[in-house]
Order: C-alpha cells, then structure tokens, then sequence
C-alpha cells in the first residue's frame, strides 16, 4: 500500500521535514493498519525535529506520538478489533502519516460520543498528567498544585484530573490572553508568567502549603518553584520548554547558556527541606505497554471531558503547525487533520 508520511531526513531543521509517498508493508501477525484521520502535536515533535531530544531516531525518521482513526486491515492474530472501527492511539515516532502499522497493544477503542481529533490529542497527554499527578505526585485531597503551561494539553487535563482528586490547583501560563481558557476551566488561582513570578506565587498560594508541582518550563521557573515548595512538597518536572527554538532550527548559543543555567539541587539541602525532584519522559516507557494500559484505565474511569481542541491544521501544513505550536500562542491541543 502506497501512504503519505512526513519525513526527515536528518534532525536540525524542521524545515527540512517533506511530504513524501512511501511503501507500506501488510501488517504483522499481531499488528494493526490504522487508516489515520486525525494526528495529535507534541513538543516531543519539535524537540526531535530540532535534534535537541534524546530519544530521537538516528537518519531519517517520520515524527508523531499520537493518533486517531480507523481500523483498515488486521494482522491474522487480531481478533480484538474489526474493520472500520474508531481507535485512538499512540506510536514511539511515526504518527505523520496518512496510514499506520501498529501493533494492537497500543491502540484503544475511542469513545463513542470523541471526533478524531479529540481522540487524537488524549492519550499521551492524559497519561503524562495522570502519571506526574498520581503515580509519582502522590496527590491527596485538598492539597495544592502548580500547573505550569496551564493552558496546553496536558496543564487542562492535569487540571481536570487534579480536580477529580479533590486538590486545589494554581495554573501558570505565558500570556494574559489564556487566563480566560483557565476560568473556565475550572483552575481555582492562575498566575501569568513574569520576572515576579516568585512573589505572584506567593501572593496566589494565600497561606497554603504547596504540595506539588508539574513543571515543565525550567530556568528560574523551575527554581522559584521548588524555592516554594512546603515540607514534603514533590516537584515533577517532565520538559523544559525554555529550550525551544524559537526559529526552524536549534539556536545554538542560547542551547548552551540554558544549560549551563540549567537548576541545579543539593543532595543534602533537598534532605534537610524534606522537598523531592522526579522527572520523567513518557517516551521511554512505550515498552512497559501493560503499565501504561493500566494508567489509561485508571485515566478513562475517571470520565474526563475529551480533550480542549485549540486549532486544527491540514496534514499538508505540518510545518505551518509546528511553527504555530511552538510559538507559545496555542491552547489546548494542535491537531493535523488527515481526513475530515
């Protein structure tokens, strides 16, 4: 079968990221072909296309996390899905594309009230918010949370879920025009980003502990974050978007002085504060596909609303998208709409 994906070749440049026709094979004894309709952003997508990630593939590669569509082709193994039925679901890379081969354990039904594209847009989103939350937070009742990117994919489901634990919750964003998208969302104080972050904090926490942080923007962020955390306060850091490039290409000065700047924690300070740091890359744990079909149980028990869909962009437009994402305008979810 002949498939649309988006490649490059070699990581750099999300300029250099082109549309191309490619050869797919039959899928595997136990894998599915996935007709794509809708493709979910994530800045796992610019960091790779930047080559400032990690877990990025060596030569070419087609970037994309996270997915929707249909189910167009069965391998002779599969027997939990039919032909035409609506799933949601995620890959370690390869998402661009118009159609997919994926091995069944990392596909699931979607919800029959979703369209695609909110289908799209949940999954590794809501298992970052869920696991940072629960599973490594450890949020009980009534204690306080700081979202930061308050307003993305993961800070509006992160909220939701933090709300579904009884917490109270703090969202921080980059720009006074998102405020609005954290009221109604049911943020209960919010704090605009600036170089009086420390003391808005201050003033938004009103006498509360602080318990727990989902950090992902780093620099003097991250450090006024834990700076005010209470005794027993836990502080998970999952990105650091003071990375991004803010051109197609990695700035290379700016990538050295962000980390030689990067926080830097004492051992024996950490002890004696009784304050905690853990980090975490959802990439890396596609392979423990069991744990993270559990999380996702726990995730959809909880009867989330679907995901915030902030602006769709055709599949043709990755690189208009990608630029668009970045920018630190969006809200809620970036979607590549493949198919209406």
């Amino acid at each position: 079968m002949l498939r649309k994906v988006h490649k490059i070749n070699k990581a750099g440049d999300i300029r250099n990221l082109k549309l191309v026709t490619d050869e797919l094979a039959f899928p595997s004894d136990n894998e599915v072909t996935i007709e794509i309709y809708s493709i979910g952003l994530n800045f796992a997508d610019v960091f790779a296309l930047t080559g400032l990630y990690s877990a990025t593939p060596k030569g070419s590669f087609i970037p994309g996390l996270e997915f929707s569509g249909k189910v167009h082709s069965l391998g002779k193994n599969v027997t939990k899905y039919s032909i035409g039925e609506k799933v949601m679901g995620v890959t370690r890379f390869g998402a661009y594309s118009d159609y997919i081969n994926i091995d069944q354990r990392y596909i699931y039904t979607m919800p029959k009230s979703w369209n695609f594209s909110e289908g799209a847009g949940f999954i590794a989103q809501a298992l970052t918010a869920y696991y940072a939350l629960s599973s490594l937070g450890a949020l009980k009742k009534n204690q306080t949370v700081l979202i930061h990117s308050a307003a993305g994919g993961v800070g509006i489901l992160a909220n939701r879920i933090a709300k579904k634990l009884g917490a109270y919750t703090i969202g921080s964003v980059g720009d006074t025009n998102k405020i609005s998208i954290l009221k109604s969302e049911g943020y209960d104080g919010y704090i605009v980003r600036s170089n009086n972050f420390y003391k808005d904090l201050q003033s938004s926490l009103q006498g509360r502990d602080l318990n727990l942080v989902l950090e992902c923007i780093g620099g003097q962020i991250f450090k006024d974050s834990y700076k005010l955390l209470a005794s027993g306060g836990r502080l998970i850091t999952y990105g650091s978007a003071n990375f991004t490039p803010e051109k197609s290409h990695p700035n290379w000065i700016n990538v050295i002085q962000n980390y030689l700047l990067r926080p830097k924690l004492d051992p024996l300070s950490m002890t004696s504060q009784n304050k905690s740091v853990m980090g975490f890359n959802l990439i890396w744990m596609w392979d423990k596909i069991e744990e993270l079909s559990g999380l996702l149980k726990e995730v959809l028990a909880l009867e989330l609303k679907p995901q915030l869909i902030g602006n769709e962009f055709p599949f043709e437009d990755a690189k208009g998208a990608l630029n668009y994402f970045k920018s630190g305008k969006s809200i809620g979810k970036v979607i590549l709409k493949v198919r209406p």
